[in-house]
């Protein structure tokens, strides 16, 4: 699992994920994800469309997320293109807690907002 941080505009964070986010994967990336996606006053967007496959834990990880976020009243956005990881996210109702768009622009957008 790899991980990009990008300063986005205003007061926001990018969080670009590539790979598996399955065990190992959020092993390699947890605390790095947190550091920067959790970072207090930001809002923060996670880009999943370059992972392939996630798993139980890497759902638990962006409920983790989800849950920090809405307790500082921060945004937490995702991007996740059609396909099968945006089904597994849709099957585990992560939909339900953290926003999610197919595009990156429409998640900037909504970010800006």
């Amino acid at each position: 699992m790899e991980m990009l941080v990008t300063e986005l505009p205003g007061p926001a964070v990018g969080v670009d994920l590539v790979g598996r986010l399955d065990t190992l994967g959020v092993d390699a990336v947890e605390t790095r994800f947190n550091a920067a996606a959790l970072a207090a006053g930001r809002g923060t967007l996670i880009d999943l469309s370059r992972v392939d496959f996630v798993s139980s834990m890497g759902v638990r990880l962006l409920i983790m997320a989800a849950k920090t976020m809405k307790s500082r009243h921060q945004q937490l956005l995702l991007v996740v293109p059609e396909g099968p990881v945006r089904e597994m996210l849709e099957t585990a109702a992560i939909d339900t807690l953290i926003p999610m768009f197919v595009q990156r622009q429409e998640a900037l957008a909504a970010l800006a907002r």
